[in-house]
C-alpha cells in the first residue's frame, strides 16, 4: 500500500489551484476548517484527515476535469488548503518521531 504522503506528493493539479491554495495556508485553522470541509464535529487525527481529504479532493478534481455543474473552484481550493496543511503537519510529526527515536 502506498504511503499517504507519497499519495499527496504525486498529486498534479493546475498551477493556479495550487498557488491559490498556498495563499490560504496562513489563515488555516485546523479545528474550524476541518469541521467545515469534512462535515464533522471534531477534527480526526492527522493521518485520517489527510486520507479523507485526498478522497474528497479526488472527487472534486474529477468534477473539474469533467466540467460538471456541481464543481466549485472555491470548495476545491478550500479542500486543497486543508490537504496541504494537514500533510505538512503529518510530515512534521513523522520528522519529530524519527528525531526522538534516534536519541
Amino acid at each position: 500500500m502506498e504511503d499517504v504522503l507519497t499519495r499527496v506528493s504525486r498529486l498534479e493539479r493546475p498551477q493556479i489551484l495550487v498557488q491559490t491554495a498556498r495563499h490560504g495556508l496562513t489563515d488555516y485553522c485546523r479545528t474550524r476548517h476541518l469541521k467545515r470541509v469534512l462535515h464533522t464535529e471534531t477534527p480526526p487525527r492527522v493521518t485520517e484527515a489527510v486520507l479523507r481529504l485526498l478522497d474528497l479532493e479526488a472527487v472534486m478534481d474529477l468534477q473539474r476535469q469533467e466540467d460538471r455543474a456541481a464543481y466549485s473552484i472555491a470548495r476545491h481550493v478550500e479542500v486543497l488548503i486543508a490537504l496541504m496543511s494537514e500533510a505538512a503537519s503529518l510530515r512534521a510529526i513523522r520528522k519529530s518521531r524519527r528525531r526522538h527515536s534516534a536519541t
